[in-house]
């Protein structure tokens, strides 16, 4: 009974906490730095792995179509994205609200003999974000009162969920309700991804990003404490077992990702620059770094290292030849080489490599059924397509694929073509180029097939080591979460750039009239007005070229 009791003050403590962190702009970029962390790390390490090992890989298929298809629908039907919104932010809160009668189930295990108490504890204090979540989420769109019945529905199903029968927790097992559950959580990426309604904060120099930094960051502490109360509390292997290989691929790879910005660091002194005036050497730091080849021959071993340098090779040679510039420049080099390897690369690969870990984590698991080398390979191609990885993320996504049994023709296509074969660089070519970039992928394919290569870790360290390692690697990427803060940080990795949701809801009456005259100059004038009493003139010129 104290456990449902402290749950409910869990949730209760999320309004107080609002209205603290809201009394500031600093603090409010506080806040959203730590629900976006939190809520959404939660989502990606502890929900979609249950999924994965309750519905298998098409749960993954049901988790995009609620994260992207409120976006999709938005973009099409333009007049009716505020009914979009509304009706994917009903889906994401129904789906917490169901999620709370098996957390009530969870506190009522924890209390049977032989259970930990870690349970209940990790329960509870993962209410808190959710209880935030829920305030930040309503409040500013639809006022303290639905909020408020919101959070009072969620107390109340916990407690349903404590009291009922196995009878309705059974038939509301993970098992009988995966498929809809993966559409809600989908659906609260959504809502997180995208700034709701209330919270779009004029913030265009960054002076608030230390603050939304400092936000994100105490959000991953509270992941690291919820997961660690759960590999304790919690008897799935498949889940514990996932959290364990992360954490092993991290204290494997941080030593050589020093190396790595190490190295970018000494050839940007001695002239290597993102700038050279030498298309064949932009293309070489953008395929190779070669910083990214390290990863490869210190972790998988000289074979595919070997293969890697031929292909990559190839294809530089083929787009320096036939003229190709390299897309997403660099911006804003710095003047130091040390600044350059341990903060503007850290920048721009650490998304990368965070996004690579989770994917392979997720993708890798054993409840997805990818063993046909061309699956992999038809997998992997729709994966990369609409995104921009960089080496260093592309050779960690290779590493953990490899890591987790993938095949050395799936291993090799990520090396080959992750900083390549995406939409934004193939839009920069013509067919016969990208027919011969394709070509010449699928030649190195062939030879992998052929050869067989193993892959082989060259590189052993002690323990400490890896552990000091990784302990540097998250200094360095939490500097670059508090320069950066949270939603810029990850910005690279989306397909499109989240928008803040700003939908009025009073009733509007527009009015534009629009004069064209012939000497090219358009005037229009419009007039916007709100039940609110607010009036909005907007006025619109557009000049002609003359």
């Amino acid at each position: 009974m104290y456990y449902l009791v402290a749950s409910c003050i869990a949730l209760l403590l999320g309004p107080l906490f609002y209205r603290f962190f809201t009394t500031g702009t600093g603090l409010q970029k506080g806040l959203d730095g730590f629900i976006f962390v939190s809520l959404g790390g939660l989502v990606l390490i502890h929900i979609l792995p249950e999924l994965l090992e309750h519905g298998g890989f098409l749960s993954l298929l049901f988790v995009v179509v609620g994260l992207w298809g409120p976006t999709l629908s938005e973009r099409l039907f333009h007049r009716y994205s505020e009914v979009t919104h509304n009706l994917t932010l009903t889906l994401g809160i129904g789906g917490l609200l169901l999620h709370t009668l098996t957390d009530g189930g969870a506190m009522v295990l924890a209390q049977q003999d032989g259970n930990s108490s870690l349970l209940a504890l990790g329960v509870i204090l993962h209410r808190l974000p959710v209880g935030l979540a829920i305030w930040w989420l309503l409040k500013p769109q639809v006022g303290s009162r639905w909020a408020s019945i919101v959070l009072g529905g969620m107390m109340l199903l916990t407690g349903v969920g404590y009291f009922a029968g196995e009878q309705l927790l059974a038939q509301l097992s993970l098992d009988n309700t995966v498929y809809l559950q993966a559409f809600v959580t989908g659906s609260i990426l959504h809502v997180v991804l995208h700034q709701p309604h209330g919270h779009t904060i004029d913030d265009k120099q960054g002076k608030y990003e230390y603050q939304a930094g400092i936000g994100s960051l105490l959000g991953i502490t509270l992941l690291f404490v919820l997961l660690a109360f759960d590999s304790g509390g919690h008897d799935h292997h498949e889940h514990s077992h996932s959290s364990d290989q992360l954490l092993d691929w991290l204290l494997t790879l941080a030593p050589v990702l020093l190396l790595s910005y190490s190295l970018a660091a000494m050839r940007y002194l001695f002239g290597l620059s993102p700038h050279h005036e030498r298309l064949s050497q932009r293309w070489l730091q953008r395929l190779a770094g070669p910083e990214a080849l390290v990863i490869t021959l210190l972790l998988l071993g000289p074979s595919l290292a070997f293969i890697q340098l031929i292909g990559l090779t190839l294809v530089g040679i083929l787009l320096t030849m036939t003229r190709v510039e390299p897309t997403d420049p660099h911006h804003g080099l710095p003047g130091s080489a040390w600044r350059f390897g341990f903060a503007h690369l850290v920048d721009r690969s650490a998304p990368w490599i965070i996004l690579s870990l989770v994917l392979a984590n997720l993708i890798g698991h054993p409840s997805v059924p990818l063993t046909s080398p061309l699956v992999q390979v038809g997998v992997l191609l729709l994966l990369l397509l609409p995104m921009r990885f960089c080496n260093l993320g592309g050779a960690v996504l290779a590493l953990a694929l490899a890591y987790s049994g993938w095949t050395m023709e799936a291993v090799m296509l990520v090396l080959l073509a992750a900083p390549v074969f995406n939409l934004a660089q193939l839009k920069l070519m013509d067919w016969t180029q990208r027919l011969a970039l394709t070509g010449v992928i699928g030649l190195c394919l062939l030879g992998t097939h052929w050869l067989i290569p193993e892959w082989s870790r060259l590189l052993s360290l002690p323990e400490t080591v890896n552990q000091l390692s990784l302990a540097l690697v998250a200094m360095l990427f939490a500097a670059s979460l508090l320069r950066l803060g949270p939603r810029k940080f990850m910005a690279r990795i989306m397909l499109w750039k989240p928008k803040a949701h700003d939908h009025s809801h009073a009733h509007t009456n527009s009015h534009d009239h629009s004069h064209e005259p012939a000497n090219g100059h358009e005037h229009k004038h419009s007039h916007e007005h709100k039940d609110s009493h607010e009036h909005k003139h907007t006025h619109h010129h557009e000049h002609g070229q003359h």
